[in-house]
């Protein structure tokens, strides 16, 4: 009898398992291919490196204190000495855009992080199980997409207080119901696959089949769905500041700048339009990657 062990070596992968590193590096090459053809989800992301940049270089970056009045300078339009003008307290707004860049990336990333993470795990929990986990996750995911997501984060924050820290877990819940129905939806063609029915035969455990089998083929919807998912997480927590249930008035907020320039929008509309057009911009920037990255990820769309 042959010896399988001599043909196929000692350390041979499960199939399925391991990919090797030229089939990756030609993903890799064919990804970037697709993606730089796209010429306004390049131009975006440029764009969001250059908000990340500003995010971590902000207080290099600002020619004046954001946070210091000037009572000389009240609601002075844009100049060549206040490029995007001066606010209420005379505080220059281009500063206190570039100081709140870092917060709302923070609060947008962090809680579209949260909600990844979480619905990633519930929609592999999910499809791979079935089930009463699949009808008991799937319903409480139906339960929250009834409720409009402004809603639902404005009625968490009013139980939680007031507050970025709960403006995060809000727009982390409403978030997660769609990661869950998205990764659960693929977990489910996965795991009817060849080497996954492979590795259950060869004795592999559910939860080495998720995690090495199951879990990789999610990552492109994962990474399509969270760079989606921040920009409207960025305009969600913009409204709850907005609305005064967010960042503090005397934050730099995009969202809290726009609710304390309201009541100048007549005499001092540039209060407004400035933050306003950095929200409009990150925002559109965050969803033509997205676009970008699902018709580059996406198997089907032509080469």
């Amino acid at each position: 009898m042959r010896d399988n062990s001599a043909v196929m070596g000692t350390n041979s992968p499960i199939p399925g398992e391991v990919i090797a590193p030229e089939k990756t590096k030609g993903r890799a090459g064919v990804f970037f291919r697709k993606f730089s053809k796209q010429k306004m989800p390049l131009v975006a992301a440029f764009f969001i490196i250059l908000l990340f940049l500003i995010a971590i270089f902000g207080p290099f970056l600002t020619p004046y204190n954001p946070d210091e009045p000037n009572y000389d300078a009240l609601m002075q339009g844009p100049s060549a000495k206040h490029w995007a003008g001066t606010d209420e307290y005379g505080r220059d707004i281009l500063s206190r855009l570039i100081d709140g860049t870092r917060l709302t990336l923070a609060v947008s990333l962090s809680s579209v992080l949260i909600a990844g993470v979480l619905g990633t795990i519930l929609g592999l929990i999910s499809g791979y199980y079935g089930g009463w986990l699949d009808r008991i996750i799937m319903r409480g995911s139906d339960v929250l997409f009834s409720f409009p997501d402004l809603l639902l984060a404005i009625g968490i924050v009013a139980i939680l207080g007031p507050g970025l820290s709960n403006v995060v877990i809000a727009v982390a819940v409403f978030g997660t119901p769609s990661f869950a129905r998205i990764i659960r939806s693929v977990t489910l063609s996965a795991k009817e696959t060849l080497f996954v029915e492979a590795a259950r035969s060869m004795g592999a455990k559910n939860r080495r089949i998720i995690w090495r089998h199951i879990f990789p083929e999610t990552v492109p919807s994962i990474i399509v769905n969270l760079s989606m998912k921040i920009g409207g997480a960025i305009l969600a927590a913009a409204s709850l500041s907005f609305l005064g249930m967010g960042a503090k008035p005397t934050e730099p907020d995009w969202g809290a700048m726009l609710s304390m320039g309201r009541d100048y929008l007549s005499i001092a509309p540039h209060i407004v339009y400035f933050p306003g057009l950095a929200i409009f911009l990150t925002v559109l920037a965050f969803n033509l990657v997205g676009d970008g990255l699902r018709d580059a990820l996406d198997p089907k769309m032509k080469n």
